[in-house]
């Protein structure tokens, strides 16, 4: 069942109302409702081409929110074989917000890592809606230093609102296990390839994305702090998250401009929810073209390579 947007409102009563003539038609065989419906789906096909046009900042974060895009399950499952999860930090406990394992990438063995947000509501329970507790980035180390030292790639997903803010999680080392996890991405020998297929938010998800190449969803967003939480601390007002995220320039188009990222991906028209199977295809195309232009470095040129990236980062593009 297609989920609906608070800008998607007209689009939906305009979709709702040729399901409603079809439906009438398989009631009643003599009626000849295929016409009216169909000229009924290309206005709406205009009016979503209209809507995605030109999107806001804040429009954009609704889409990298929006419950049906592709998570990072969705990922692993179409684009990666031999799929072995691998749980735990060997400390504490095991982080359901954390998934990831060795698998094959087109035949070649990557490590795989990701926030999970989780598809229904007690998923999005056991999995913390993707915000993931100390012993999730201390996985994320284990994982990463493990691919190191076979030597494999490491592929790393985001889709995070940021790191759990929560009491038990700060009482066991929440910022320290998140400056532990990018300055382990900074020391990889491996090639660090990351893309963010929804909201990257803040430490949570600089911790995945110290990467020697980022890439982003065309409607994703990718920021130090949410709209909301930027709007609550600079005008003591959260409802002023469209004014926060216009000055954040989280998108994939600003960061894109600012060297932060150095790819963006297409989404289909109406977002990566109208159309999971040609984003992941296309995420995957990505995945592995990245991959493969760095396969020929030695170890120390993937050190040097990632941290001149993130030297030069701001150096050039949209001004202050």
């Amino acid at each position: 069942m297609q989920s609906y947007l608070e800008f998607e409102k007209p689009l939906a009563e305009i979709e709702g109302k040729a399901e409603e003539l079809r439906a009438m038609g398989r009631a009643n065989a003599e009626m000849d409702v295929e016409k009216e419906a169909s000229a009924l789906d290309k206005k709406a096909a205009a009016m979503l081409a209209d809507l995605y046009k030109d999107l806001t900042p804040w429009r954009k974060c609704q889409v990298a929110r929006h419950p049906n895009r592709p998570h990072c399950r969705d990922y692993i499952d179409a684009l990666f074989t031999e799929y072995t999860p691998l749980a735990g930090d060997r400390n504490f406990a095991d982080d359901h917000a954390v998934m990831g394992g060795l698998a094959r990438l087109n035949d070649r063995a990557v490590m795989v890592i990701g926030h999970e947000k989780g598809n229904d509501t007690t998923s999005r329970i056991e999995r913390n809606f993707g915000m993931a507790r100390p012993e999730g980035y201390r996985k994320a180390i284990r994982l990463m230093d493990l691919a190191d030292r076979f030597n494999v790639p490491v592929i790393t997903l985001v889709d995070t609102p940021g790191a759990y803010p929560g009491k038990g999680a700060e009482e066991r080392g929440q910022s320290e296990a998140i400056a532990r996890t990018t300055e382990k991405c900074l020391q990889l020998g491996v090639p660090l390839v990351s893309v963010i297929i929804g909201e990257g938010g803040s430490g949570g998800a600089v911790a995945f994305a110290t990467a020697n190449r980022i890439a982003m969803l065309e409607h994703s967003i990718y920021s130090v702090i949410s709209p909301e939480g930027c709007a609550s601390i600079l005008w003591k007002d959260a409802e002023k998250m469209r004014e926060a995220a216009e000055a954040l320039r989280l998108t994939a188009q600003d960061l894109h401009k600012l060297g932060v990222i150095d790819r963006i991906i297409a989404e289909p028209t109406g977002g990566a929810q109208r159309d999971a199977k040609k984003t992941i295809e296309a995420v995957g195309e990505c995945i592995d073209d990245m991959v493969s232009k760095l396969a020929g470095l030695s170890r120390d040129e993937v050190r040097r390579e990632r941290r001149k990236k993130f030297l030069n980062m701001g150096s050039t593009g949209l001004a202050a």
